[in-house]
């Protein structure tokens, strides 16, 4: 067996956080009265600035150990403050661990945010020749792909206009057409993709499957579970700065999923976080009743009226745990909510379609005409169903065959 690409071990990154006491209400003769002692003595006014800091260490990357191979197509998923860009930043060289070593063989090219590696005041053509030498190239080189580079990124028009113009679309493009193009042997993609539209979506998750295929090795951070599972072979579930799972994609995916459903019941009530919307879903609830193949899907939404608003109807969606949408119902897009009441309660019952045994998610979205959005509550609530949809089925279903099993029949027609 070869030598991985990336060995990693025991790697662990320490943050150093401050939190500022909390102080009462300060009068105008007290904010005066601070002034002129600061004015006075600003020796003594620092001193008692930083007694009123608190300092806390974090742990954002805790003992990870993982290796690496050449080709490997590695997703690494986490929640929010798991710790996944850290260790990017770390295996991109941009921060220090604070204990641990990697070993890594080949250039790295590492798209991390917007702009990663541009200087503003060029040019793309300029930047484009810049990224090149930091990953080592020589100037031949560069030009050899430099056509190619211009088309990917749809920016010809743009060229030889300085990128801090760009808008973040733009960057994007160029950014990743540098870095996917000019032939690095690790490439390493954050969650910046989702910045561009979904048709560049799509031709970069495709240009990273050819950059695989050549045997070059991809570190792939998203939210985006579909994307994972189509790009990449093998992953890794950080969470709290520490892997807590690795090994098929497949797994890893379940595993996160599980994490995430925990988090996730059969009832959403909407936080005190400040909205704007003139209607908003304050809570969800669903039931099932029945069983396979019918099954029926009841959701009670509660919804509170904050404004003058346009009359508006609901919409379900039902996802799959990797937030692909199944199937999407409309009772009806005649407008019943309306504002002539603050408060609203309303019941939907749906006929499901027989769904394989699988834990599925459920969006409520309110609007107007069936195009206006005022208001979407996304992956909200959770269901599992448990039995097949085929009487006597001995063997598992599985996803990558499809979610619905429908009612068929089969007529022989003797020849």
């Amino acid at each position: 067996m070869s030598d991985p690409i990336i060995s990693v071990e025991n790697l662990s990154k320490k943050y150093t956080i401050g939190h500022q006491r909390q102080q009462g209400y300060t009068t105008l003769r007290d904010s005066i009265a601070n002034s002129a002692k600061k004015l006075l003595n600003p020796f003594r006014q620092k001193k008692v600035k930083d007694a009123d800091t608190n300092l806390e260490e974090f742990w954002a990357l805790n003992d990870v150990s993982f290796d690496i191979n050449q080709g490997d197509r590695i997703g690494i998923i986490g929640r929010n403050g798991a710790g996944k860009s850290t260790l990017l930043k770390v295996l991109s060289r941009i921060t220090e661990p604070t204990t641990g070593s990697i070993r890594i063989k080949g250039r790295v090219a590492s798209l991390l945010e917007v702009g990663t590696g541009f200087h503003p005041e060029l040019t793309g053509r300029e930047n484009i020749f810049l990224n090149g030498a930091v990953l080592g190239m020589g100037k031949l080189e560069i030009q050899r792909k430099f056509d190619e580079i211009v088309e990917f990124a749809e920016v010809i028009k743009f060229l030889d206009t300085p990128v801090k113009r760009y808008s973040s679309g733009m960057y994007v493009r160029l950014a990743f057409a540098v870095a996917a193009h000019l032939e690095p042997e690790i490439l390493i993609v954050d969650e910046v993709l989702a910045v561009g539209d979904a048709q560049f979506q799509k031709k970069c998750l495709g240009k990273m499957k050819s950059v695989a295929g050549e045997g070059r090795t991809i570190l792939f951070v998203s939210h985006n579970m579909a994307a994972i599972n189509t790009l990449c072979s093998s992953g890794l579930v950080l969470k709290q700065g520490k892997v807590v799972c690795s090994g098929s994609i497949s797994n890893c995916i379940a595993t996160y999923d599980l994490e995430s459903s925990q988090d996730r019941a059969a009832t959403w009530k909407r936080s005190s976080d400040k909205v704007t919307s003139s209607l908003i879903i304050t809570e969800i609830g669903i039931n099932l009743h029945g069983k396979q193949p019918d099954i029926k899907l009841e959701v009670n939404v509660c919804l509170e009226s904050l404004s003058q608003h346009k009359s508006a109807h609901l919409a379900i969606e039902v996802l799959n745990t990797i937030g692909m949408s199944i199937m999407q119902a409309i009772p009806t897009t005649e407008n019943y909510i309306t504002a002539d009441r603050s408060q609203h309660s309303v019941n939907i019952t749906i006929q499901l379609p027989p769904l394989i045994p699988e834990r599925y998610l459920v969006s409520v979205w309110v609007g107007s005409h069936n195009t206006e959005t005022i208001d979407w509550v996304k992956e909200a609530v959770m269901f599992e169903i448990n039995e097949s949809p085929t009487l006597g089925r001995s063997f598992p279903h599985h996803s990558e065959h499809g979610y619905i099993v429908p009612a068929s029949t089969v007529e022989i027609l003797n020849v």
